[in-house]
């Protein structure tokens, strides 16, 4: 979210055409909510939700039958299936992963194995026109770097040396932008959080799909307390095996969770609970639920 938002403030300073530069997320609108550390960030930085435009919100087939259409991969290179046709309409790859030779778009590539896209977009405004570069444009830049590298943490070694140099350099052009450790704990604390989430929401916010020979297996990570009890109560269990049919005719759903460090002192050392609901008939299983709520006690870990 962070380079697109970045990138596309840089260009629309810089380009004398008379082109407008949009930042396209490439999520459903409904599905911010599922990342609540860019909810987060959006409200630290005073930018209204409503001022974004998502991939359901813009028909990028229909502009680009136009004519009207240049896209620049910002943060990914690889067209989902649904949006192959668009492969001619992209002009520039800007990441920081191995590239997919094989799915690439046949374009310009930019491409720097760091450990934060932004750090990228970072050197190419300060490199380009530095002095375009605002106290919010670059709060977002330095908080992106800051969670993607770990804090910059040297044991995870996932920041390069051109993440923590663009990182100081923002913090040299703005002295007042936030504590390394205060803006990575929020950040890190809003990215978990399920408090506000629904139980479809829940479900969503880090899955995972595979399909093969008409079974479709989703399989997602939850985390969450004991509080779980007061949801299954509320209807957890309808909810979801509503979800799992809407998935496919044939679908599996995995969920794992994981118990929040509040809740660690029941047990002894780190659980996980699987919980597998099935929608149609696999591999001689019957098509059945069970009761979630029996897996939420601290008697009965894997």
């Amino acid at each position: 979210m962070v380079s697109a938002l970045a990138l596309a403030f840089y260009l629309a300073k810089t380009t004398e055409a008379e082109e407008v530069f949009v930042p396209v997320l490439n999520i459903k609108r409904s599905e911010l909510p599922l990342r609540g550390d860019n909810v987060f960030f959006l409200q630290k930085t005073h930018i209204p939700e409503s001022l974004l435009i998502f991939r359901d919100e813009i028909d990028l087939h229909a502009l680009q039958q136009a004519g009207q259409l240049t896209l620049i991969l910002v943060d990914h290179h690889v067209l989902p299936k649904s949006d192959a046709a668009l492969e001619e309409a992209v002009a520039e790859v800007l990441d920081h992963r191995p590239i997919d030779q094989k799915h690439c778009p046949p374009c310009h590539v930019s491409v720097e194995l760091v450990g934060s896209c932004a750090t990228l977009v970072a050197e190419r405004i300060l490199q380009g026109a530095p002095e375009i570069l605002d106290r919010q444009t670059a709060a977002l830049l330095h908080g992106a770097i800051i969670l993607d590298c770990v804090n910059m943490d040297l044991k995870i070694g996932k920041a390069t040396l051109k993440d923590k140099r663009h990182v100081e350099k923002l913090e040299a052009l703005f002295p007042d932008l936030p504590n390394r450790n205060d803006i990575f704990d929020s950040l890190q604390k809003a990215k978990f959080d399920v408090s506000g989430l629904t139980t479809e929401q829940m479900l969503r916010k880090d899955q995972k799909t595979i399909s093969r020979q008409g079974t479709k297996v989703a399989i997602s990570a939850i985390y969450m307390d004991l509080e779980v009890r007061a949801r299954c109560r509320c209807g957890w269990r309808e909810k979801t095996f509503s979800f799992v049919c809407n998935l496919a005719p044939h679908s599996w759903l995995t969920s794992k969770m994981y118990l929040t460090p509040p809740f660690l002192h029941l047990y002894s050392t780190v659980h996980r609970l699987s919980l597998h609901y099935c929608n149609g008939p696999h591999a001689g299983f019957p098509a059945s639920t069970f009761d979630p709520c029996k897996l939420f006690s601290p008697q009965q870990p894997e």
